[in-house]
């Protein structure tokens, strides 16, 4: 491996190319799709030429265009083929058949903006539904991903299906917004605070509750923002009550639990944990020297080939000059490595809703899930859910023959309980199979 870009993450640090959408011909399709039967249908643009299909109860999964003009379907992140597919559509009079079903794209009022952020406009997007009547409002923090959230993010369509405004916004540094690309948790919760402030003043009186939802690393954004401006919600999906760092020691103890490695192993993929930590927190300038002689060590042992971590493997495979080259050309922006967010979320009066992943190899989870009980123990107005068989980015998967996860669809009753939380302050007790600990609603 020869360079620190790797997977999305929750904590550090991603900057993939941005997902050339526009060149697609199928571009037009993207859109929210009132299905005969009354359901919504979401088709939002991906990889390449294909798009991305997603009902409001979590089934999900790719269309491929064929050369003779039909669509492959298949199942989640799979390549196996769906039953339902994309049959036909018009984007000019904006039909679709799916799955057998035919389906109309809704009409939303869309407002287009650009906002001062602390010196620096930023692009958004308000998309209401159609009428003049009041309607809650979500301002979706994107997580640590370099996409324009304009162009990926498909709440901002499934939310306004039903019933909820949706104001989405380019962090800063990516798709049309200026300034620097950060992971500065401070200066995005201020972003974040004046896009919240953005979506008022468009919605004006057709706003009425407003409030966050933000997945993965704007689990740390969305509280730090509810407590610098009222709101009357925050959602936290998959994210953490620790920092950066503790979260790379969970994940590292992860990897070594799930590959059956002893505690003696163990100790010694911390201590290499450790001193890799030590060289991106220090930027590359301290400790690279520790770090490789406890890699030469170990690089040999069984365990090595199973540790990642979430910060240790952007380091792992690298030699100094790689490490110096990453730090001082791509990644040289702020990052939060030490943030934690207990203090916020006990100071914090705004009503919070947090939806965990059980199986989160990212961000795991068990340790955030006993923070929200202990904070609900002690008066605070959250609310906690748990998804079993679920991964980061909420990907309910199964185990494929060999042992690895596939995923498959998003877990069935997350997107209504979001819807739930939004429009009415509180939840049901019953989400598909999440195990649910609601509060008593607020109004």
């Amino acid at each position: 491996m020869k360079s620190l870009a790797l997977l999305p993450l929750c904590g550090l640090i991603v900057l993939a190319p941005l997902v050339a959408h526009a060149a697609s011909p199928h571009h037009c399709l993207v859109g929210a799709y009132r299905m005969a039967d009354g359901s919504s249908l979401d088709l939002a643009p991906s990889r390449g030429d294909t798009l991305r299909w997603t009902r409001f109860s979590g089934e999900t999964g790719r269309l491929t265009p064929q050369a003779d003009g039909s669509w492959r379907g298949s199942i989640g992140w799979t390549d196996r083929p769906a039953a339902e597919t994309l049959s036909a559509a018009d984007c000019e009079k904006g039909e679709i058949t799916f799955g057998g079903l035919q389906g109309r794209r809704l009409a939303f009022d869309i407002t287009e903006t650009s906002f001062d952020a602390g010196g620096v406009k930023l692009a958004g997007r308000l998309v209401l539904p159609k009428g003049a009547g009041r309607v809650p409002v979500v301002v979706i923090v994107q997580g640590s991903e370099a996409d324009s959230a304009r162009e990926v993010v498909g709440m901002q369509r499934s939310f306004p299906a039903e019933g909820i405004g949706a104001f989405v916004y380019d962090k800063r540094g990516t798709g049309g917004s200026g300034g620097a690309y950060t992971q500065d948790m401070a200066l995005l919760a201020d972003d974040a605070v004046m896009a919240m402030k953005e979506a008022r003043r468009l919605a004006g009186d057709r706003a009425g509750r407003v409030g966050y939802q933000g997945g993965s690393q704007g689990g740390w954004v969305v509280p730090l923002a509810a407590n610098r401006a009222p709101v009357d919600f925050a959602i936290v999906s998959f994210g953490l009550t620790v920092s950066m760092l503790e979260q790379d020691r969970q994940a590292v103890l992860s990897d070594m639990r799930l590959n059956g490695h002893s505690a003696q192993d163990t100790e010694k993929a911390l201590a290499l944990d450790r001193a890799g930590q030590r060289v991106l927190e220090s930027r590359g300038k301290d400790g690279y020297e520790a770090f490789d002689a406890l890699r030469r060590e170990y690089r040999s042992e069984p365990w090595f080939k199973d540790v990642r971590g979430n910060l240790l493997h952007l380091v792992l495979p690298l030699d100094k000059q790689q490490i110096d080259e990453g730090m001082a050309t791509k990644y040289n922006f702020a990052v939060s490595f030490r943030y934690d967010p207990m203090p916020t979320l006990r100071a914090s009066t705004t009503p919070q809703l947090w939806v965990l992943a059980a199986d989160d190899v990212v961000a795991p989870s068990a340790g955030a899930a006993a923070d929200i009980r202990s904070l609900m123990a002690e008066g605070k107005p959250y609310a906690l859910a748990v998804y079993p068989r679920t991964g980061h980015g909420m990907m309910q998967f199964e185990l494929g023959p060999d042992g690895k996860r596939v995923s498959i669809r998003i877990p069935e009753g997350y997107f209504p309980m979001m819807r739930d939380f939004i429009r009415d302050g509180r939840i049901a007790t019953r989400y598909g199979d999440a195990s649910v600990a609601p509060f008593p609603g607020t109004k």
